[in-house]
C-alpha cells in the first residue's frame, strides 16, 4: 500500500464529543453509541448554528486509549449530557488520506508513523480521524488521518 505523508501545520478545530477511557478491544463496540450521543445532541438541544455540515471524528489523547468521538462544529457550548465541547489539536501534523475498506485504516496510521520516523519526526502522542462522505458506489469513505508532531 502507497500511501502519500505530508507535514503540515493545522489550526485546532471545534468539536462536539463524548469522551471516554477504554480498551483498543472495547473500543469498535461503543464509537457507535457515542456518535449517536453527539448526533442526537445535534439534531435536538444543539445552540443554533453550532452544526454547518461538519464531519464525523475521533480523536486518539493517547494510548490508553482516551478517545473523543464526534463531529466538527463552528464552535463552543455548554455541555448537555455526555456531550461536551473540545476541539482537535492544532500545530505541526503528519497527514495522509486513507481510502478504502474502513477496517484497514490502521494500515494508514502505521503508514504515517512509519514515515514519521523514517524521516525523523517525533510524533507527539495525539492522533486524531476526519471522516469524509461516503462513496455512492462502494460505501467507503475517504478519511484524513492525522497524528501531532512534536517540533524538531
Amino acid at each position: 500500500m502507497t500511501v502519500e505523508v505530508t507535514v503540515l501545520t493545522v489550526e485546532p478545530a471545534p468539536t462536539a464529543v463524548v469522551t471516554a477511557a477504554t480498551s483498543w478491544a472495547e473500543f469498535p463496540k461503543i464509537w457507535g453509541p457515542m456518535l449517536d450521543k453527539v448526533w442526537s445532541f445535534l439534531r435536538g438541544d444543539a445552540p443554533e448554528g453550532l452544526y454547518k455540515h461538519g464531519h464525523n471524528i475521533m480523536l486518539y489523547l493517547d494510548d490508553v486509549p482516551n478517545v473523543e468521538v464526534g463531529v466538527q462544529v463552528s464552535g463552543s457550548f455548554e455541555p448537555v449530557g455526555d456531550v461536551v465541547a473540545s476541539s482537535l489539536p492544532g500545530g505541526l501534523v503528519a497527514t495522509a488520506t486513507h481510502g478504502g475498506p474502513i477496517g484497514r485504516i490502521g494500515d494508514t496510521h502505521d503508514a504515517v508513523r512509519e514515515w514519521a520516523h523514517a524521516n525523523g519526526h517525533r510524533l507527539a502522542g495525539p492522533h486524531w480521524e476526519i471522516y469524509g462522505d461516503p462513496d455512492p458506489a462502494t460505501g467507503d469513505f475517504a478519511v484524513a488521518v492525522f497524528w501531532s508532531l512534536l517540533p524538531r
